[in-house]
């Protein structure tokens, strides 16, 4: 009885330093960020756009861009990923050839590397389309980046809703899409709703994909055949060019701030999926 009661507290100890290591990383990354950057933080910073190449003026174009292009992703990934979760969930439960190749596709996109994404929308939408280098470019191909974690988000969402649910329905005479759109939907859109947010985390962290399919462009984009340079690919510009360390940190400053905000609601959506469970 000794032997487990030391056991328990020695896999507690294990438990509660592997936690605090890993909030220790995130705070210290957080924090030097933070120290180094909100020095730079301004209305100017904010609102006016960059001028020599990023080492004078704000970044009020990249702000635009990264919306522009995120929004647009949005767009085109999350009626096709909400539809395969639901073809998956609903309409192929025996699971035949198709759907299994769909979920290969899925997992098999999750784990390339961006760059890959970035060098395919390169050679496909800039080149062989012949859109150029244009928010239409990178948001096309970020479409195809964050349709995996919108897809399995809505399966899951999906597939958490009580089967109960399901069989009221079709019994009180409700056909099948109408069960779908009427109590399905609704019923796991907080879970459909993280995954959107989790995916706008991805986008607005995108650099190597964008460089390579919407541009680097330092104007403020019009339109969507416009080039467009976001946020994070201009603080990897400031850095890797040398322009402006004091920037680069100011702009990384807001981009942690953004994530935190986008991670902030994706946990409040995934607690009121646990409340409306149980």
């Amino acid at each position: 009885m000794m032997a487990n009661n030391w056991q328990d507290r020695v896999a507690t100890a294990i438990f509660w330093l592997s936690a605090l290591f890993i909030v220790a990383i995130l705070a210290g990354i957080i924090g030097y960020i933070i120290i180094k950057g909100i020095s730079s933080i301004n209305l100017d910073f904010i609102l006016q756009p960059p001028s020599k190449a990023g080492r004078e003026g704000g970044i009020s174009t990249t702000i635009v861009s990264t919306g522009y292009l995120t929004l647009m992703s949005l767009l085109i990934a999350v009626p096709i990923g909400a539809g395969s979760a639901i073809y998956l969930e609903e309409y192929a439960r025996s699971k035949n050839r198709f759907a299994r190749l769909v979920n290969l596709t899925s997992e098999t996109l999750a784990g390339i590397p961006s760059i890959i994404f970035g060098l395919f929308g390169f050679v496909f939408f800039v080149l062989f389309l012949e859109m150029g280098w244009s928010i239409l470019s990178g948001s096309m191909t970020l479409a195809i980046m964050i349709l995996p974690t919108i897809t399995r988000t809505s399966q899951e969402a999906i597939s958490a809703v009580p089967y109960e649910y399901r069989d009221n329905s079709l019994a009180l005479g409700a056909s099948k899409w109408q069960t779908v759109w009427k109590v399905i939907l609704p019923s796991s859109l907080p879970g459909i709703i993280t995954g959107i947010i989790l995916s706008i985390g991805r986008a607005v962290g995108e650099t190597a994909a964008l460089i390579l399919t919407a541009g680097s462009s330092l104007g403020m984009p019009l339109s969507p055949a416009d080039p467009a340079r976001t946020m994070s690919v201009h603080l990897y510009v400031l850095v890797a060019e040398g322009i402006s360390m004091e920037r680069a940190f100011g702009t990384a400053f807001l981009i942690v701030v953004l994530i935190m905000i986008i991670n902030y609601f994706a946990n409040l959506s995934l607690s009121k999926i646990a409340k409306s469970m149980r």
